[in-house]
């Protein structure tokens, strides 16, 4: 059986998926396709069920639930870090007000987070890898950076407003903050969705007991990091949480999809399955 696998291109996401992708492991009836967008098109794509299995914000959860289900592993938690606010010179929070701040896409995680932290915030989705560079022409006041520029943001003459996960982890007693999660599709049936489900998860098991070798892998994808930054953002990404959300990780997802609906920012959705 096909089943297509949908992911960021991005070092953490190829790290988890290096065993599959590799053959370091037997996928049994299953042969794995990996296809690799950035993540508002996979939230775009998962509205129509094009993918068996695919990366999806959670944010981008709430309108899907109907169709994803999100597997209990292979989750993107920020532990007391998250998506930055940051703009081309120093600004505080009372300073955004009425000024444009670029998101890399409605759906997105940093896209509620943002508006959970600044409701009047006034935004526009621009691509992820394009967010700096759409500060630095002056086209935008400030934008909400994630994967690797989280740690290269100073280098490009950003300065940092705020650290979303920081904000998040100090107003919900340490919980981390939820960005992304592995949905497989309802409609394949529990037989494939179970067998689909441990898969995935010896992967990432594979990677996390291989580290040097998935961290080799995973170095072609890293967007201009060092082997010690592509280390350190996947260790931010892919650790023992990405085994299991754990109960705070999975209270993190209900509070923070609760948080969105009193918001009026995202439909209400009963409470989320965590498939292992």
């Amino acid at each position: 059986m096909k089943v297509t696998i949908a992911h960021s291109p991005d070092s953490d996401d190829a790290f988890m998926h290096f065993a599959i992708g590799e053959g370091k492991i037997d996928t049994g009836e299953y042969q794995f396709e990996h296809l690799l967008k950035d993540i508002e098109s996979l939230n775009l794509a998962a509205r129509e069920g094009i993918y068996e299995v695919t990366a999806i914000s959670i944010h981008a959860y709430a309108h899907l639930a109907d169709r994803y289900a999100l597997l209990n592993h292979g989750a993107s938690m920020g532990e007391g870090y998250g998506p930055v606010v940051v703009a081309s010179r120093p600004l505080t929070r009372d300073d955004l007000e009425g000024r444009t701040i670029a998101i890399p896409g409605e759906w997105t995680s940093a896209a509620l987070c943002l508006k959970l932290w600044l409701p009047e915030a006034k935004t526009i989705p621009v691509a992820f890898d394009e967010i700096i560079p759409t500060i630095q022409r002056g086209d935008v006041d400030a934008g909400v950076i994630i994967h690797e520029s989280q740690l290269t943001y100073g280098d490009e003459g950003m300065h940092a407003i705020v650290d979303l996960g920081v904000w998040w982890a100090e107003g919900n007693e340490g919980l981390p903050l939820p960005l992304g999660g592995n949905a497989i599709r309802r409609d394949l049936g529990e037989h494939h969705i179970g067998n689909i489900s441990r898969i995935l998860r010896e992967s990432i098991v594979y990677a996390l007991e291989h580290r040097d070798e998935a961290l080799e892998y995973a170095e072609c994808f890293n967007r201009g990091l060092t082997r010690e930054q592509t280390d350190r953002f996947v260790g931010m990404y892919v650790n023992r949480r990405t085994l299991d959300y754990r109960e705070d990780g999975r209270e993190a997802v209900r509070r923070f999809l609760r948080l969105g609906v009193a918001q009026g920012l995202v439909p209400e959705v009963a409470a989320p399955e965590f498939i292992d």
